[in-house]
Order: structure tokens, then sequence, then C-alpha cells
């Protein structure tokens, strides 16, 4: 564990301060960083769009729209339809992973290939050392494990999980697992704007440091949500952030981060008695 430990994060550690040092002795030195300033600027409007316009009754905002620019009567039938629809919920929950691909992943990833001219899999999408790591998953998982079965004993975590709400007598098929699939494709979305946008892209200029950078914006995502849940995102923060830059890519913190979630779900339908009934 301790050898663990080290390996992760004084390995870690030395080797991108190492790439940070001679970032900063280059000839790159006193010129601006116009990366750098992309990056902060970037993430302030997709945080910004996400929270006004990707909550779950968001897509209103559309409608309104379309009724601003004379499409009053699509707008109606559109509102009708979702509003009668029997997958209102996942429709809405729908409606929340397009606006977190889009603003997450679809807008970083094109300021990357065509405003840096650089390839994603600088940015932590690739493959990188991954199935090195494994060891790490393992390791976390059972730390989680744990302290998911406790937390999902509290009022406040069972209000909260899952996100989508199953009906009495609904079975996990179809909408659930079609949620869970969204449910993941966010997790993606999420890990690469912050351990592979945010994070690569700021690795020179600011070192191993720039996990803290990351992590803060990370934590207020989670204002809102139980108090023991986000003070675990700034361990997760660093945690997720170090793995990220030790294998090179996102894809670890996907697996980790994805499980979690999956296990927070289950976990709190077993304790509102749904296996049981």
């Amino acid at each position: 564990m301790k050898k663990l430990a080290k390996n992760i994060f004084a390995d870690t550690y030395n080797q991108i301060q190492k790439e940070h040092k001679e970032f900063i002795n280059s000839d790159k030195k006193n010129s601006f960083n116009r990366n750098v300033l992309i990056i902060c600027i970037v993430v302030c409007l997709s945080l910004t769009f996400i929270e006004y316009a990707g909550k779950n009754d968001g897509y209103y905002l559309l409608i309104s729209f379309k009724k601003k620019i004379g499409l009053t009567e699509a707008a109606s039938h559109i509102k009708l339809y979702i509003e009668q629809s029997a997958n209102h919920q996942l429709f809405s929950l729908g409606y929340w992973v397009f606006i977190i691909l889009a603003f997450y992943f679809l807008a970083p990833a094109l300021i990357i290939k065509y405003l840096f001219r650089q390839k994603l899999s600088e940015y932590g999408l690739c493959r990188g050392s991954l199935f090195k790591e494994y060891r790490l998953y393992l390791l976390f998982f059972v730390i989680m494990v744990p302290l998911i079965l406790f937390f999902s004993t509290t009022d406040g975590f069972q209000q909260r999980y899952p996100f989508y709400r199953i009906k009495h007598h609904e079975t996990l098929w179809p909408n659930f697992v079609i949620w869970q699939v969204l449910y993941f494709f966010q997790f993606v979305a999420l890990e690469f704007f912050f351990r592979g946008f945010m994070l690569h892209g700021l690795k020179k200029q600011f070192g191993y440091y720039s996990i803290f950078v990351m992590t803060i914006p990370y934590c207020m995502i989670h204002f809102g949500k139980p108090f023991p849940e986000t003070l675990a995102a700034i361990i997760a923060g660093i945690v997720l952030g170090t793995i990220s830059l030790k294998s090179r890519s996102i894809w670890m913190g996907v697996a980790i981060h994805y499980t979690v979630a999956l296990s927070m779900d289950i976990a709190a339908l077993w304790q509102k008695g749904y296996w049981f009934n």
C-alpha cells in the first residue's frame, strides 16, 4: 500500500514538476500563454452554460427560443409532447446529458483540435498506461464500497440517488438501463473536461499544482449534493487528477467514477427496498 501510494503521488509529482521546470526554462517562459487564458475562459463559460441551461427542465429554454424566432406552433407541440410523455423523466435527464456533452466534451475537443492544433491524446483521450494501473482501480473501489454502503443509509443520500427515480413496480429495463448508458457518457465528458482539457492543458504552466487549480471548480459543481460527497470530491479531484497525470489518460478516472456512481445507485435502490419488492 505504501509503495503503491509512493508510485502514484511522489513519482507523479517529481515527473510533472520536472516537465514544468523544463517548460519554464525554455524559450517560451517569456511568451504570452494563449492556451492557458483560453482554457480558463472556456471553463468559466462552460460551467455557466451548464448551470443555467443544463437543469433537467432546461429544455424549456429551447422551446422559448423557438417561440421567439416565430416557431410558436412547433414549440407548443414539443412542450405538449414532453409534458405528456410517459418518459418525461428520462427525457429531462437526457437533455441534461446532452448539455454536459456539448460543453464538457464537444466544445473543449473542438478548441483543442482546431484552435490549439493539438491532438486529443495530448489531453488524456488515449489509453496511456491505463492497464498498468489496474491496482489503483481495485484499491479505490475497495475503499469506496464500505463508505457508499454507510452513507446510503442517510436521508440526504436516498433523496438524491438514483437520479432516475424508478416508479412503483417499474422494472430496470428499459429506462433505468438507458439512463445508465447516458450516465456513463456523462462521466466520460466530465473526466475529459476536468482531468483532460483543464488538467493537461495547465500542467506545463502550473506543474503538479494544476491538480489543485482543477479541483476548485470540480468541488464547486458538487455544491447542493450531500455534504460528505462534496468533501469527498476534493479528495477525488486530487486522486483522480494524479492518476490522470501518471497514466496520461482519463480512462482510469472514468472507470473509477462510473463504478462508484453505479454502486451509489444500486445502494440507494437497495436501501429503498427495491430489490426486495
